[in-house]
């Protein structure tokens, strides 16, 4: 063979042994695969005393009606109940009555209920407040559908003095009713009418003292159930009139034979 031939063979064998080499380091490189793994941190929890069921107003916690519950600790806010601070709170809490509605996995805060020690109607009263009763019927308590908490206006009728006429006025507007005879929660068995014949309202003071006026001076106290949109209107207005002995000079209607025959202020009945 010539030399030339021979060195060209050389150098092409070299050339060829030096590319696979190459080759082999590349594709080496090329089969590392290098994975990035996020780590996430979980936010430490703290253990908040819920309400295993909707607990009505009026209804008697037991073991079966709260738990504990892991809670973010960040949104843990004041007044919620922790195992941290109450280990024994469940067990303490045995007996309590539902002053406000509480639902299911919502919180217990300690406003929403009441000692269980209580009587149950006065641990329903807020501060400040009187249960008085007044006699109803299906006729004057709308048809026996007024429940536990709705909110109702109390209707006198009377009749003027020395004449045959009648005057209507709402001596009491928006007011709570705490229970229908002694039924301060809705039925388990899912009926929603409350046939009573004692309607226990949630009243000031003052309008305490008109509902007892208005019982004395009224030929019928009517209830007339309003809507639960109206919960949050004000609820402290009555007839204050009756609290001074007047007893004709308030905005009524006048009623003769069925049709009312003025808005105007009635005359004082003498």
């Amino acid at each position: 063979m010539k030399p030339a031939r021979l060195m060209i063979l050389s150098v092409a064998v070299v050339a060829a042994g030096l590319a696979g080499f190459l080759a082999m380091k590349l594709a080496g490189r090329g089969g590392v695969v290098t994975q990035v793994q996020s780590v996430v941190e979980k936010e430490p929890t703290v253990n908040v005393l819920v309400s295993s069921a909707n607990l009505p107003v009026g209804a008697r916690i037991d073991d079966k009606a709260v738990h504990w519950m892991p809670w973010p600790r960040g949104a843990v806010v004041q007044g919620f109940i922790t195992e941290a601070d109450k280990p024994d709170a469940v067990k303490d809490m045995l007996g309590a009555v539902v002053r406000l509605p509480i639902f299911e996995g919502e919180p217990i805060r300690p406003e929403k209920i009441a000692d269980s020690n209580s009587r149950i109607l006065s641990a329903l009263l807020p501060a400040g407040k009187r249960a008085v009763a007044t006699e109803i019927s299906v006729a004057t308590g709308a048809g026996g559908f007024i429940l536990p908490n709705d909110r109702v206006d109390v209707i006198m009728v009377r009749r003027a003095q020395g004449s045959d006429k009648f005057l209507t006025e709402a001596v009491l507007s928006n007011v709570r009713v705490l229970a229908i005879d002694q039924q301060i929660q809705e039925k388990d068995d899912g009926s929603k009418a409350v046939v009573g014949t004692t309607a226990t309202l949630e009243l000031t003071p003052d309008q305490t003292k008109v509902l007892t006026v208005a019982q004395q001076m009224a030929d019928k106290l009517s209830l007339a159930l309003r809507s639960v949109a109206d919960a949050q209107e004000q609820d402290t207005s009555a007839a204050d009139y009756l609290l001074n002995g007047d007893n004709g000079s308030a905005l009524v209607q006048v009623i003769k034979s069925g049709s009312i025959v003025t808005d105007s202020s009635a005359p004082k009945a003498e």
